[in-house]
């Protein structure tokens, strides 16, 4: 069965997938917004009690897309690492491991908010890290959703996400993609991230993800 939702934009196709990322088949490309790992090892430096095991189940789901997927590229649209604390040795560790799993994926990371703070990548982990926009096809790649004089935009940051509402008082909340002629959003693929509810204009095309499917609004 079908889980992704295949839409048209700018001439290109481009797979909205369940799993909270974009897959771009002309490029080989998987594109994924606001990873933020070690969020929760900062939180804990700070005496929180949060979950553990956010990395490793992060880093999981992107070796399951990247299995799944024909992939020669991995872009994340921002947010890397989530801040200088999330360069804890354990932390580094696990992604050290998982991108010497993936010797022949090259990984572009276009630099976000959190990424200023966190500092770039280690070298080791064979990123290229470039500011924004990068241009690619028609498509600028950002972190912040700004518009582009030329280019569509495909952005993160902000973590869209819309709420259901049925009857008595019933509420669901949703990552979700928000597609415009001028400024997608991508949802926030970290396992440790919040969300902003978002309302549609007119201009914007929703597409919920939850549940293992993809569908419009």
């Amino acid at each position: 069965m079908t889980t992704h939702c295949a839409i048209e934009l700018c001439g290109q196709k481009l797979w909205l997938l369940p799993d909270k990322a974009i897959y771009w088949p002309a490029r080989r490309a998987l594109l994924v917004a606001d990873v933020h790992i070690g969020k929760a090892a900062s939180y804990r430096a700070l005496h929180q009690p949060v979950p553990r095991g956010t990395t490793q189940a992060t880093l999981a789901r992107l070796d399951t897309l990247l299995a799944e997927h024909e992939c020669e590229l991995l872009i994340v649209l921002g947010d890397f690492l989530h801040a200088r604390t999330a360069r804890a040795p354990a932390t580094l560790a696990l992604v050290q491991a998982w991108r010497e799993r993936l010797p022949q994926l090259s990984i572009v990371l276009i630099r976000g908010n959190h990424d200023r703070h966190a500092g770039d990548p280690p070298v080791s982990l064979g990123i290229d890290v470039v500011d924004e926009p990068w241009i690619m096809g028609p498509f600028a790649l950002q972190h912040e959703p700004e518009a582009h004089p030329t280019h569509t935009v495909l952005a993160g940051h902000v973590h869209p996400a819309f709420v259901l509402r049925g009857k008595a008082r019933q509420r669901l909340r949703l990552p979700c993609f928000v597609i415009d002629n001028n400024v997608c959003l991508l949802p926030a693929f970290g396992e440790f991230t919040g969300g902003w509810e978002i309302e549609p204009t007119q201009a914007s095309r929703i597409y919920l993800a939850g549940a293992g499917r993809v569908w419009p609004l």
